[in-house]
């Protein structure tokens, strides 16, 4: 049995009036968590529910969002309230209305973004561990990108791949790769900015006046290249977009060869969630990215 019951007490305690559910309405395109728009008292909320277990990763999100939310760039929905009974957990957000975008809600959108990535931190990482898809992101604290890349993204996503059975040319070059890293980072000193961490094209859209909105991230602090890696990866990202973001942050020269790098993490995080058809395209990935250092 759904907990709306129990959401509806928990928002009436969290904005101070009584709320109940009166309506609930699915909303598709979720491939983690189920989504809804729940309505009463004439206010509307959005609700993600999964299993009782995932509440830490709820927790995180909200916790992410909240970050973004701190550093008055980029708007999100707001987190309202998260819980679980036996069966469900639950986050409650901000119901946005969504439009459609415009070059000039694409060019805001770079330079929202541009602005987030010049809130920094004095450390790689963050304060707590999230969420990539359903894998676990470790965001242990390092003051070495390098080192951060190499132990908590690209070795933790290659360990998996060897328990999940991936074994061979993958875990000997990825080993290579690993041993190689630093050669990727020389002169250069990336500043730890603030990454939406997971920012690919359903991870963003427009508010109803047209103004960029982003949601569901995987936060952490890291080199700014990283998401703009990810918005090339599946693309979904307009030439204003990239414009707008070069024009107000320009990028290094040696972004090039390290988006392959920075995006070898997602390839390697779909190989361990969805299957092995995207062990070729990382094995293929990690051989051009070796072949940059020989």
């Amino acid at each position: 049995m759904l907990p709306w019951t129990e959401i509806g007490a928990q928002i009436s305690r969290s904005i101070g009036i009584p709320f109940s559910v009166e309506k609930v309405s699915s909303i598709g395109g979720g491939c983690v968590n189920h989504a809804h728009r729940i309505e009463g008292n004439d206010q509307l909320f959005f609700v993600k529910l999964n299993n009782a277990d995932r509440l830490s990763m709820f927790e995180a999100e909200a916790a992410g969002l909240q970050e973004i939310h701190g550093s008055r760039t980029l708007r999100v929905p707001l987190p309202l309230c998260w819980g679980k009974n036996r069966s469900n957990a639950w986050l409650v957000l901000e119901y946005l209305e969504t439009g459609n975008g415009s070059r000039n809600g694409a060019a805001a959108l770079g330079c929202g973004l541009a602005a987030m990535h010049r809130f920094s931190s004095e450390k790689f990482g963050w304060t707590r561990d999230n969420t990539i898809g359903t894998t676990l992101q470790i965001n242990n604290t390092s003051s070495s990108w390098g080192e951060f890349w190499r132990k908590y993204r690209l070795g933790y996503q290659l360990q998996l791949a060897k328990i999940n059975g991936y074994a061979g040319r993958l875990q000997s070059q990825g080993e290579q790769l690993l041993e190689q890293l630093d050669l990727f980072f020389t002169g250069k000193q990336p500043i730890a900015s603030l990454l939406h961490g997971d920012l690919w094209s359903g991870n963003y859209g427009f508010d109803g006046a047209g103004q960029p909105l982003v949601f569901d991230p995987a936060v952490y602090y890291g080199d700014r290249e990283t998401d703009i890696a990810m918005t090339e990866l599946f693309g979904g990202f307009s030439a204003e977009f990239y414009a707008a973001y070069r024009e107000t942050y320009p990028l290094d020269p040696g972004y090039k060869t390290r988006k392959t790098l920075y995006n070898l993490y997602h390839i390697l995080n779909h190989l361990n969630l969805f299957g092995r058809g995207y062990q070729n395209q990382a094995e293929q990935m990690i051989g051009k990215l070796l072949s940059e250092v020989k």
